[in-house]
């Protein structure tokens, strides 16, 4: 496993640590993919988990131009294969977002330092874990007959729906032209 920025929580304030969204990218293949992820993770404050094999080289022209010039705003951390991250975080609080999940992910309170974890864009995740682990599993609702929805815009939206159950918490929720 390799850390950027010391170790996972080291350099955020004490309230981030214990607010801390984690999102977990399950042998990620396309490059963009992980790179609007990476852009998603740095506007949010989330932290970054990328488990191998990944389907690119960290330093793909498509992953940096997808994250542009977010890269040193993020957190990442490397994990060697799915088991070695899972037992690096036993008693987590993991979340598996997939197609065949039970129900909502807007059913779920989620608490701080959660993991949100996403399966790879071709399979997604592995069927055994989402079995042994049906209470956390969710999904996205969509319309019948249509495979997925595309994972940057699945992480995006479960990433929000953390964040609009915390009141968004350390965003900036008004622009230039906000009251």
């Amino acid at each position: 496993m390799v850390r950027h920025r010391n170790d996972l929580y080291g350099y955020l304030p004490l309230v981030e640590r214990f607010t801390m969204i984690n999102i977990v990218l399950v042998e990620p293949e396309i490059p963009q993919n992980t790179g609007n992820i990476a852009r998603t993770c740095a506007a949010t404050g989330s932290a970054l988990h990328l488990v191998k094999p990944l389907g690119f080289a960290i330093d793909d022209k498509k992953l940096k131009r997808a994250g542009l010039d977010y890269w040193n705003e993020l957190n990442i951390t490397y994990y060697d294969s799915l088991d070695d991250f899972l037992y690096k975080h036993t008693g987590d609080s993991l979340y598996y977002f997939s197609t065949k999940a039970p129900r909502c992910y807007s059913e779920v309170d989620y608490p701080d330092n959660c993991f949100l974890v996403f399966g790879k864009e071709t399979r997604g995740l592995p069927e055994e874990l989402l079995e042994a682990n049906l209470e956390r599993s969710v999904r996205l609702p969509m319309r019948q007959k249509l495979r997925s929805l595309n994972l940057s815009n699945t992480v995006a939206v479960a990433v929000y729906e953390v964040l609009r159950q915390r009141q968004f918490f350390g965003l900036e929720k008004s622009g230039k032209y906000g009251f």
